[in-house]
């Protein structure tokens, strides 16, 4: 931790979001999944383009997603990341310090256990890093972006997780 409170990382969201590519019987499994994984309700997700020849069309419902903010959060992240043997790539980071990773299969996941209604599916975890103060470029009322020296770098997000959570940065 730093000296200045307002130079502490923390979690502000975790994205948990399963594409199924097609509506219907896929979607509804994507569905189950992450409710049984997070306890919340999932929402679908539209699709925003046209593209005839993988048969999407404005409107389709193509995906799954939920966020998780606060405790919840801090809550799943640890099991998330057991499930990807505590190994993350350099190369999961972006520029901004927020990190995104993959789990081949639900099944990985401590607590989850294997249902054959829903069979084997993977799903993707993006995860946003915050600061204190970063209320700023959200507000409604006076609205301002964040000064680049509060900005999360790649290397501070990466020592975050490392110290946070006993994570392996390859």
């Amino acid at each position: 931790m730093n000296q200045n409170p307002m130079r502490n990382i923390s979690i502000e969201k975790v994205t948990l979001s399963l594409g199924t590519g097609t509506s219907g019987e896929k979607l509804e499994k994507a569905l189950k999944l992450i409710n049984k994984i997070t306890k919340l309700k999932a929402v679908s997700t539209k699709t925003k383009k046209r593209i005839p020849t993988w048969g999407v069309r404005p409107g389709l419902e193509i995906g799954a997603m939920t966020t998780l903010r606060r405790k919840k959060a801090e809550e799943i992240l640890p099991k998330l990341l057991k499930a990807v043997d505590n190994k993350i790539s350099i190369n999961k980071f972006d520029k901004s310090g927020n990190f995104s990773f993959g789990i081949p299969e639900y099944i990985y996941i401590d607590g989850v256990d294997y249902d054959a209604s829903i069979g084997i599916i993977g799903l993707n975890v993006a995860v946003t890093l915050q600061k204190p103060g970063y209320r700023i470029k959200r507000r409604i009322i006076r609205r301002s972006k964040i000064p680049k020296k509060h900005l999360i770098t790649k290397e501070e997000a990466v020592e975050y997780i490392k110290n946070k959570f006993n994570i392996q940065i390859d």
